[in-house]
């Protein structure tokens, strides 16, 4: 999302002050010998009164512990991603006010995209140079990263303002076998969002609380002429996985595995998932062309008015909404995601958290940055393109007030998500789920078909 030079310097300057909270911590009760830097000389007053938001405690206390190097040149090498959550102008007003506190580290950001991310970890950190010293790590990645020796156990240096104030569903891309191994950053799901105008046009004036009415809107959508009411992003990838894994749950099925490792995906929610997926295909309510569409796809269709609703992450809404870009502004809503039978809502984790590399030679100082980058005040500077991770935020009508109804629906989808399974196969697991699902929504395999190939490919993924 584009943003003016003065409110990109806004947020630094508001920022500036967990970073400043950050350093005089460091200085006055770190067992470092180290002369504070000029940043850290400096009295609060001197700051704008902005610089002290309440949000600066949990960084600050997570630094009361550690020693931070604050004399010693340094770059951080950190790899982010560059698609949904977080703007790169975002980032770049966080780490201008971090190393406006902390002159003698450097960071050197490298953004990419999702699909890029997992296997530009994984060759950087074991087969390469190991040149990354803080990493983005989604859900389910911290059993293998883990596994690979790629990632550190930071669990005996999280603030207890993180424990205490965070989301539980946060900390899943954050844990693996009761450790931690990451400080949760990002906090999303997949929301419902919907046309407005084409819902009145059908005669529809509220949101679909089932996807069987999702469905029956489609069709009285589709009759007014919309071709394709419904659009997705149903691309061989990690996308299509994401909205299967939510249908799943609302189908009633919340596991792809159970504890011995057994399959549970090819029967239950996952198997009815994926027929109901089909059979909006085949009924032509979901537009064919979401079998090649990502998350910015969908944007794209929305945006240009072509379809009526889809699931897409927080930032979807600001896209949509952006008269700048979008032919509907003004014309889109968003909801709690639809639930069936007994299930009210459901929501895939899309969490992710930053990681410190097992390679940095820098290990307090990234942590450090990962933790000002998670700090309630820096992840309450902009709230349009990812929703904070701390419960404190959604009660404070400053934070909320600019669009309510997101925040709504984010606290109902919040208290439950769904997580793919944080398994060492995953990545495995997840290629030939995404396999399986383009063929059947091809047609080339039923559901039970496709499903079952992979279950029976399952013991080999686990060896």
């Amino acid at each position: 999302m584009t943003r003016s030079v003065a409110a990109t310097r806004g947020i630094a300057w508001r920022l500036l002050g967990t970073a400043t909270a950050v350093l005089f911590v460091a200085s006055a009760c770190s067992s470092s010998s180290a002369t504070p830097s000029p940043a850290a000389s400096q009295p609060a007053a001197s700051q704008p009164a902005a610089s002290q938001p309440a949000g600066a405690s949990p960084a600050a206390s997570a630094a009361a512990s550690q020693a931070i190097d604050t004399t010693t040149p340094m770059t951080l090498n950190v790899l982010l991603m560059q698609q949904a959550a977080y703007s790169a102008s975002d980032i770049k007003a966080m780490d201008d006010a971090f190393t406006k506190a902390y002159p003698n580290i450097t960071i050197n950001p490298e953004l990419v995209s999702y699909d890029s991310l997992h296997d530009k970890i994984v060759t950087a950190q074991v087969g390469g140079s190991g040149k990354y010293d803080v990493v983005l790590m989604d859900t389910p990645w911290p059993a293998e990263l883990v596994t690979a020796n790629i990632v550190s156990d930071i669990t005996s240096k999280v603030p207890a303002d993180f424990t205490s104030g965070v989301f539980d569903s946060a900390w899943t891309a954050a844990k693996y076998n009761g450790k931690v191994y990451g400080v949760p950053w990002i906090n999303d799901t997949k929301f419902f969002f919907y046309n407005t105008d084409m819902f009145a046009k059908a005669g529809i004036s509220t949101a679909p609380k089932t996807w069987d009415e999702v469905e029956a809107d489609a069709k009285l959508i589709k009759a007014t002429g919309v071709k394709y009411p419904i659009t997705a992003s149903w691309k061989q990838a990690e996308a299509v996985i994401c909205d299967w894994t939510q249908l799943a749950a609302a189908f009633g099925g919340s596991d792809f595995v159970d504890a011995s490792g057994k399959a549970l995906f090819n029967q239950g929610g996952g198997l009815a998932a994926l027929t109901f997926m089909k059979k909006l295909i085949d009924e032509g309510l979901v537009d064919p062309a979401s079998l090649s569409q990502t998350e910015d796809d969908v944007n794209s269709v929305m945006s240009a008015g072509q379809s009526a609703m889809a699931l897409n992450w927080t930032y979807g809404l600001s896209v949509m909404n952006d008269p700048t870009k979008s032919k509907v502004a003004g014309k889109m809503k968003v909801a709690p995601s639809p639930g069936e039978g007994s299930v009210t809502t459901s929501g895939v984790n899309g969490g992710m958290s930053l990681a410190v590399t097992t390679t940095t030679k820098h290990p307090n100082e990234a942590l450090a940055y990962a933790l000002f980058l998670a700090s309630e005040s820096s992840q309450e500077m902009d709230v349009a393109n990812a929703l904070p991770m701390w419960k404190a935020s959604f009660d404070n009508t400053n934070v909320t007030k600019g669009n309510p109804d997101l925040f709504a629906a984010a606290k109902i989808q919040f208290a439950g998500l769904v997580a793919r399974p944080v398994v060492p196969y995953y990545t495995k697991l997840s290629n030939a789920l995404q396999d399986a699902i383009q063929q059947t929504l091809l047609g080339k395999k039923t559901p039970q078909q496709a499903l079952d190939d992979v279950a029976a490919q399952l013991p080999t993924f686990q060896q």
